[in-house]
């Protein structure tokens, strides 16, 4: 039986499914349901499995989760979306419009086909730029000066449909991941906020993205952290900023894991790439092209720390080549 749409003040509201995972979905979610929640009933999330975590492996959930059961808002979690009996329950929904950002799978064309306003993507780069799971890695790590959020209508290929809406951000030299992934995440809700009545009235033509630029971004993997001292100093800072959150950039030291957190440049090559040394008081290591000074680092089992007061604990790090 089709469920009937709720009204509010008059006005059908649109039936809707969100879809999403991470921080960054979360973030969009929490800020645009308050304003849209008078236009949109949001008939059910569709977020990932809680994630086993920890020594005891206790199941985690998802931000997007925490988020919808904070707000009493039905929660879905298939392990697969594309299995034939999710395809069959959100085709049971018959949801009017999906709003998708951070999902993490993809979404088969069964699904996209059926609300009649479409499937809508939130993406955190300006399309056909950086399609794929890590566009806000890949801005930091490639120097970017700027990056945005684009709203597209969904297709069968990842981040390749029309646009809807887009709009840009100044990236600085010094944030991290998580400090831009919260600015896209704040300028995707207003995106989203000030696209969707225009889109629903039908008073938005998409664009066709142009394919012949389009380049994509890959999933990020733990051994991506690792550093590559014959890199330049400037690709491994921008590298720490960009896995700040994770996996974190991490080399090894005495055979054990050292995490650094926080980092500047200067040129210069004045020893062999991954050695150590000291110049006016600070811990610096040599890289392929100029010089890494280390701001935050963290040993093994231990806490962050600044670069003196791991100084003042492990001198014999002056000398030695990082692995």
């Amino acid at each position: 039986m089709k469920q009937e749409q709720k009204i509010s003040n008059g006005v059908k509201r649109i039936k809707t499914i969100l879809m999403g995972t991470s921080e960054f979905a979360e973030t969009i979610f929490k800020r645009t349901y308050p304003e849209l929640k008078d236009k949109l009933e949001i008939i059910t999330i569709i977020t990932a499995p809680d994630k086993p975590v920890g020594r005891k492996q206790e199941p985690l959930p998802s931000p997007v989760k925490k988020w919808a059961e904070e707000n009493r808002l039905p929660v879905l979690q298939p392990q697969k979306i594309r299995d034939s009996e999710w395809i069959k329950k959100i085709q049971e929904l018959n949801p009017d419009l999906i709003i998708l950002c951070a999902y993490g799978q993809i979404v088969p064309k069964e699904i996209l086909e059926i609300p009649k306003y479409g499937a809508l993507n939130i993406h955190p780069s300006l399309l056909p730029k950086y399609r794929g799971a890590s566009p806000v890695h890949a801005a930091i790590l490639n120097g970017d000066k700027i990056s945005g959020v684009t709203i597209m209508l969904m297709d069968e290929e990842m981040d390749h449909g029309p646009i809807l809406a887009s709009t840009k951000l100044q990236i600085t030299n010094s944030q991290t991941y998580k400090q831009l992934s919260d600015e896209l995440a704040d300028l995707g809700a207003k995106l989203l906020i000030n696209t969707l009545p225009d889109w629903v009235d039908g008073k938005i033509k998409v664009k066709t993205q142009d394919h012949s630029k389009a380049s994509f971004c890959k999933i990020i993997k733990k051994q991506d952290g690792k550093i590559d001292w014959d890199k330049s100093a400037e690709e491994i800072e921008r590298t720490i900023r960009a896995f700040h959150q994770w996996p974190t950039s991490y080399t090894f030291f005495n055979n054990k894991q050292l995490k650094v957190l926080g980092a500047d440049t200067k040129e210069g090559k004045i020893k062999k790439p991954s050695e150590v040394f000291t110049e006016n008081k600070e811990l610096m290591v040599q890289t392929g092209n100029g010089i890494l000074i280390l701001k935050q680092i963290q040993l093994e089992g231990k806490k962050p720390m600044s670069d003196q007061d791991f100084l003042n604990g492990h001198p014999e790090i002056i000398g030695s080549s990082l692995q």
